[in-house]
């Protein structure tokens, strides 16, 4: 058959591209081309090439059946949400999802969600799905400190990768946003402004990634020399409420601050509030950074100061890796992090001069 052929199956055949289409077009047995497609290593790269562009020419896709009965993979790969969360229907979850089913795809694999209602129910659906062979791995997003999704699924064996680390890391992968090394630049940011009383509202502490942007804010303040107020530090605030009230406290206190690095833009557009009702202007009167990127920092008026998340390429990142998993991967070597995108908009600004 001459080089220049175009790879087309058989007429008559059915639409969809069989194995046996691949072997023909190239002149090969289906064995061979079986082998190259699964990286047997009897087959040269040469042979497996070949095969590989052919396939790809052809648009060949395995059978997901056939494929899990040879390898006792489905080839899918399982995320559950929890309902009971925050902000279980907030817009980044859109990207998220759309970044996750583009890394499963680009290797073959695709995407199973479900829900869960409470802890509970989280095991069961869990259980369920990996027992009925709907998933051959999952996503964990949002790590907590004492995870169950972790203990479940290192002591069954399941494997996964989590959105967020652990500190035990015994049998975890993981991705994750350094959101510590933007609390602390948040702080060198504010103190650069001449900013000296810096409060803290830090998100959901069940979660590490409260923990971690903690310490990031308590090392800016070391790097800038600065002293810490612990009536200006307050914590396990997610929702813009959580954020009024936490900013409520620190704004009435004798000696308030001049600045506030909050851990989470639904809690800085709290504060945004609880100046307002305190005749604050922000950017002039109080300064305030939060950390996601949410669309509606964008439209806040002054436009927040933040680090934004790309939620598409973490869902990316994350498929890559549990897939990376599922081929055999040590979760040792699969650990890797990335920094948040410093937005500096108008919240905030010089200390005021009244101080």
């Amino acid at each position: 058959m001459a080089s220049h052929t175009t790879l087309l199956p058989k007429k008559g055949r059915a639409s969809r591209v069989t194995i046996s289409d691949v072997a023909d077009a190239l002149g090969m047995t289906k064995s061979t081309v079986s082998r190259a497609m699964n990286g047997y290593p009897d087959i040269s790269e040469s042979t497996r090439l070949r095969v590989q562009r052919a396939a790809e020419q052809m648009n060949y896709q395995p059978l997901s059946h056939a494929q899990a009965i040879k390898t006792g993979q489905t080839r899918s790969l399982g995320l559950v949400l929890q309902l009971s969360d925050h902000d279980a229907q907030r817009p980044f979850l859109a990207e998220f999802l759309a970044g996750l089913s583009a890394g499963a795809s680009t290797k073959g694999y695709t995407l199973t969600v479900a829900a869960a209602d409470n802890d509970t129910h989280l095991s069961e659906v869990f259980q369920n799905l990996w027992r009925d062979g709907k998933a051959d791995g999952f996503i964990l997003p949002r790590a907590m400190v004492k995870d169950p999704r972790v203990r479940l699924l290192r002591d069954t064996e399941v494997p996964f990768v989590l959105f967020g680390r652990q500190a035990d890391p015994t049998g975890c992968c993981w991705f994750d946003i350094r959101g510590e090394d933007a609390m602390r630049d948040a702080v060198l940011h504010l103190a650069e402004l001449g900013h000296r009383r810096i409060g803290f509202i830090n998100g959901g502490e069940i979660y590490t990634y409260a923990q971690l942007r903690r310490e990031g804010f308590l090392a800016g303040m070391a790097a800038a020399g600065l002293e810490i107020d612990p009536k200006l530090v307050a914590g396990d605030s997610v929702t813009r409420r959580d954020g009024d009230a936490a900013a409520a406290r620190l704004l009435d206190a004798a000696n308030p601050p001049t600045a506030i690095v909050c851990a989470v833009d639904h809690v800085a557009l709290g504060v945004y509030r609880a100046a307002t009702d305190r005749g604050l202007v922000i950017g002039h009167d109080l300064s305030v950074t939060g950390y996601d990127g949410i669309e509606d920092g964008s439209h806040a008026q002054p436009p927040l100061t933040t680090f934004a998340v790309d939620s598409r390429q973490a869902g990316v990142e994350l498929a890559t890796l549990l897939i990376r998993r599922l081929s055999g991967e040590a979760p040792e070597t699969l650990r890797k992090t990335a920094g948040a995108t410093f937005l500096d908009r108008g919240s905030t600004g010089p200390v005021p001069n009244h101080n």
